[in-house]
């Protein structure tokens, strides 16, 4: 299990997980910023250049994953995770990623007045060998707590366990969620993330077109990336019955006729994935009644429909050039074979 102690920079959260870990029977802190800090030492200073912190680099969201699993694995327990998360996006990355290790996650936020945590930024201790030095470190806090403010008032609250801090001290606020985990009042994060493969897989996506033939995309919770309606084919299942199936349970829209193929596009293995074989289908167009898809669960984060040229902007390329090709095929009548995006 992990406690994962989000907030703002500056809210406490490293101070109470020492705290934390003194209370919960056979837990230990883990500290996914170390982690950062060795990947401004193994990645070349143009990739560091590129982005504006190391959360925004994949290889740290994998490696927080990876890194959590392992431990857990070694210790057993639980793992008390000090971490601001403030990108939806990120955060399901990382929650859907442990999900499908079967590692449940609490969430709890620590959320003192601004006031307060204005105060507690200005008296934070600064190591004096930081090389960015004092002033930026406190910035840095300062320039984070209108992304806060925006994550709070939007995705953040919505399956975390609140704690204001304003009046707390740390052993206080550690005592509080120590009890709520002992009692179950922080519930476990709904993210759904079907286990990682172990081989090739095959998958089947269905392109649901509205009346201005726009093409339905739909924001998954457990990776980033828009997509297409669809996911793994099953042992023993007809791929486009599997289409019609997660048609169903992720939108709701119940698909009358058998869709037809479009397009079979070769996946190659891009470690730590394995590839496959990827497979899109017509799903025709939607009745004005279905053209409002409703999320049932908690895979989606959202759904739009879009042109094509709307769509280059929200698709990784790989599935872009998928979209590209299986519209191309649906104006002509006849399926395509792919290979890595390019038909062969």
């Amino acid at each position: 299990m992990i406690v994962w102690i989000n907030g703002a920079f500056g809210a406490g959260k490293t101070t109470t997980a020492r705290e934390l870990i003194e209370l919960i029977p056979n837990s230990t802190l883990f500290d996914p910023e170390v982690l950062g800090g060795a990947l401004t030492h193994l990645l070349p200073a143009k990739r560091l250049a590129e982005v504006g912190d190391f959360q925004d680099l994949s290889s740290w969201r994998r490696l927080v994953v990876d890194t959590a699993a392992a431990l857990l694995a070694e210790l057993g327990g639980t793992l008390v995770v000090p971490m601001t998360l403030l990108r939806q996006d990120y955060r399901d990355e990382i929650f859907g990623g442990l999900a499908s290790r079967r590692i449940p996650v609490l969430h709890v936020l620590l959320a003192p007045a601004e006031t307060i945590l204005r105060e507690r930024i200005a008296g934070r201790e600064i190591p004096p060998d930081l090389p960015d030095g004092e002033m930026r470190v406190r910035q840095w806090a300062y320039d984070h707590i209108e992304p806060y403010h925006a994550a709070l008032g939007s995705w953040l609250t919505a399956d975390a366990h609140l704690v204001d801090t304003s009046a707390q001290t740390p052993y206080e606020t550690a005592r509080h969620i120590a009890e709520a985990v002992r009692t179950g009042d922080v519930p476990a994060c709904d993210i759904v993330q079907t286990p990682e493969p172990t081989a090739e897989t095959l998958a089947a996506g269905v392109l649901l077109f509205d009346e201005q033939d726009r093409v339905l995309l739909v924001d998954p919770t457990y990776k980033a990336g828009w997509e297409f309606p669809g996911g793994v084919v099953e042992s023993g299942e007809a791929p486009a019955r599997a289409g019609m199936r997660e048609v169903a349970e992720e939108t709701g829209i119940r698909l009358d006729d058998v869709p037809r193929l479009l397009v079979v596009d070769w996946e190659p293995p891009a470690p730590p994935g394995y590839g496959g074989l990827r497979l899109l289908y017509d799903g025709g167009r939607l009745t004005e009644k279905d053209q409002r898809p409703v999320l049932p669960g908690p895979e989606l984060r959202g759904w739009r429909f879009v042109t094509e040229e709307e769509a280059a902007d929200l698709l990784p390329p790989v599935r872009y050039e998928r979209l590209r090709w299986a519209l191309r095929a649906r104006e002509r009548g006849a399926a395509l074979y792919l290979e890595a995006g390019v038909p062969v």
